[in-house]
This record gives structure tokens, C-alpha cells and sequence, in this order.
């Protein structure tokens, strides 16, 4: 009987010995998976993951509207093709045409073959055959007459909030029956309405009408 047990004993240690390997891969095996998954960063949903800059919608013929503090409108970006782009809600304009409304002055036209508003709706980028188009206004009781106004240059931006639109590309202006260059660029203030040039300035004065600031 007891010749009996004991065979049973080494028959379990022989079966145990068989199987150590396999324990011992298996146990690996769980603390392999274990350290893994401790150290994967948990996955991001899809909100949180990184999205790519592609346009979510694509108008044709579209235009933008703002308003200014009493209602009125403060400008209005007219395009042939307007693509906006999700990730930063920043839009590209295929020949924009961009009207400025200042109170009680004429309205001011900047238009280019393509444009790149950003995000925040505060700068307008406009690129290749780019102009700034002022007409001619007859005097008032507070301002006084001032002939057509034109600048031409590569690169104009507009900065949006400050009225404000500026280069640091050459520049010609016509204004009147003048015509100035200008190497550095300049800045156009469209309250005032009046460009100031940058860098070297040469050019052509004929006439200057009264009030008027080449």
C-alpha cells in the first residue's frame, strides 16, 4: 500500500516536471500582456485625435458678412470657390473680392487672385495681383474731396479689427493723375483712407487735388 502511494507521488512530480515549461511560458505570457498594457497609452477618441487639413465644405460663388456695433454692414468677402477647413476653421478664397463699408466714407474694394482667411476671421491674405481700390469723394462738410485711389502690389494683408491693410511687398499707387512706387511696401488706414508708402519712393506727381494724400 504504501509501495503504492509513493508511485502515485512520483507519478504527479513526473507530470508536474512535464508541464513546468509550459507553466512557465504561460506565466511569462500574462505578465508580458500585463507590462504592455501598462505601459500603452490608453487610445484617444476620435475627437481627440489629430485631424487632417482637409475641407469639410466647398461653396461656390459665396460671400461673408459682418456687421458693425450699430448694424450696418462692416464688410462683406464675396469668392468664386470658398473651401473651408475643419481643423482650423480657416477658409481659402479663389478671387476674393473684399468690400469695406467705413461710416461715411466711400465704400473701399481689395481684391486679389487668391485669399486665405484665418480661423479667428481677423486676417485675410491676399495673394497675386493684389489691389486696393478707393473712388473718387466729392467734398463734405467734414471731409474734403479725394480723387480715385489705387494700389497694386503682389501681397496684401488685412488685418481685419484695425481697419487696417498693410504690405511689405513693392507697391504702385495711383492716386489722381499721380503714380508712386515704392520698393518696402506701405500701409493703407481705412478710416482715414490714406496710404502711407515704405522704403525708397519714386514716381510721377502731376496733380494732387486739394485734400488728397499720395
Amino acid at each position: 500500500m504504501q509501495l503504492k502511494a509513493q508511485q502515485i507521488k512520483l507519478s504527479i512530480w513526473r507530470t508536474l516536471l512535464r508541464l513546468m515549461p509550459l507553466l512557465l511560458m504561460g506565466t511569462l505570457t500574462l505578465v508580458t500582456f500585463w507590462l504592455v498594457k501598462k505601459n500603452t497609452p490608453a487610445e484617444k477618441s476620435a475627437i481627440e485625435r489629430v485631424r487632417l487639413h482637409e475641407p469639410d465644405y466647398i461653396i461656390n460663388n459665396g460671400a461673408l458678412s459682418a456687421l458693425n456695433e450699430s448694424g450696418n454692414t462692416k464688410y462683406r468677402v464675396l469668392g468664386k470657390k470658398v473651401t473651408h477647413y475643419d481643423d482650423d476653421a480657416s477658409i481659402d478664397i479663389e478671387t476674393p473680392r473684399m468690400r469695406l463699408f467705413p461710416p461715411e466714407k466711400s465704400p473701399v474694394t481689395v481684391k486679389a487672385d487668391t485669399g486665405h482667411l484665418d480661423g479667428d476671421l481677423t486676417i485675410l491674405n491676399l495673394i497675386d495681383n493684389a489691389e486696393i481700390f478707393r473712388p473718387p469723394q466729392v467734398a463734405t462738410a467734414t471731409e474734403p474731396a479725394r480723387p480715385r485711389m489705387l494700389a497694386r502690389s503682389s501681397y496684401f494683408k488685412v488685418l481685419i479689427n484695425d481697419d487696417i491693410i498693410e504690405t511689405d511687398k513693392p507697391i504702385t499707387l495711383e492716386q489722381g493723375l499721380s503714380v508712386i512706387r515704392s520698393t518696402d511696401g506701405g500701409v493703407f488706414n481705412n478710416i482715414e483712407q490714406s496710404m502711407v508708402l515704405s522704403g525708397q519712393v519714386r514716381g510721377r506727381i502731376e496733380r494732387v487735388q486739394p485734400g488728397a494724400q499720395p
